[in-house]
């Protein structure tokens, strides 16, 4: 049974280099996912990969269905999850096409489902949040980047924004001084909602552009979808060395 899947963000919404075996409607409680789950092949390994935003990328980071999502995948026997997901970066390190693995989150969304822990339960049920990556798969992830040889920024607070705006230079150092290292608009509540479900997920950040104030004038759209398409080439590459060493 597959036990690994791929969540694909902002620019990654195929895998070139997967051989597609078979793709899956799922209808959960919680309504639709994204999109079908597709089977197939990397690398000689079987994975399962959904497009967070839809394969046509046209679904905005605050209307994703992230509990169908992680439920979806859940049910189909997933295990572990590698999240790709597009950011800016706050910290001076974190500079356009770096790939960043966070270990720590912090939430500024609102309005968004955050549990499956709401309705018909037995007693109130509390997750311990300390560490929401999983660390078996953060280690993975960079172990793959070594085999791959490619530079990859070990730690970091993700900051969890509503968007699907962009932010402005002063909530930008806010979030400096609360001490996240950079920004994005996915990674909340699909982290707490896969802890809340036993699997262990970890994000690969990409970062597609410096955050609002950080470089030099305003923040070109055109320029983020270049970057990402360029940065997507490492991106792939980092997922076949972390697969097959997960997958063995």
């Amino acid at each position: 049974m597959t036990e690994l899947a791929i969540l694909g963000g902002t620019g990654l919404t195929s895998l070139h280099n997967m051989e597609i075996v078979r793709r899956e409607v799922v209808h959960t409680p919680y309504g639709e996912p994204s999109g079908a789950l597709t089977y197939g092949n990397l690398c000689g390994n079987e994975v399962v990969f959904l497009a967070r935003h839809g394969y046509g990328h046209t679904i905005p980071p605050h209307m994703v269905n992230y509990r169908a999502n992680l439920w979806a995948l859940k049910n189909a026997g997933i295990k572990q999850i590698i999240s790709i997901c597009a950011v800016g970066g706050i910290h001076s390190d974190i500079g356009p096409q770096s790939l960043v693995i966070p270990d720590q989150v912090v939430d500024y969304t609102w309005s968004r489902h955050h549990t499956f822990f709401e309705k018909d339960l037995t007693h109130v049920t509390h997750i311990d949040f300390t560490e929401p990556y999983c660390e078996e798969m953060r280690t993975a992830l960079v172990a793959g980047a070594a085999s791959a040889g490619i530079d990859i920024l070990q730690g970091g607070t993700y900051g969890a924004t509503q968007g699907p705006r962009l932010e402005s230079s002063a909530e930008i150092d806010r979030m400096e001084r609360d001490g996240c290292d950079m920004v994005g608009m996915s990674g909340m509540p699909e982290v707490a909602l896969a802890k809340e479900l036993g699997l262990c997920y970890a994000a690969c950040a990409v970062c597609a552009n410096r955050a609002a104030g950080r470089g030099d004038g305003l923040i070109d759209i055109g320029k983020i979808k270049t970057t990402l398409e360029e940065s997507m080439t490492k991106v792939r590459l980092l997922l076949e060395h972390t697969i097959s060493s997960v997958c063995r």
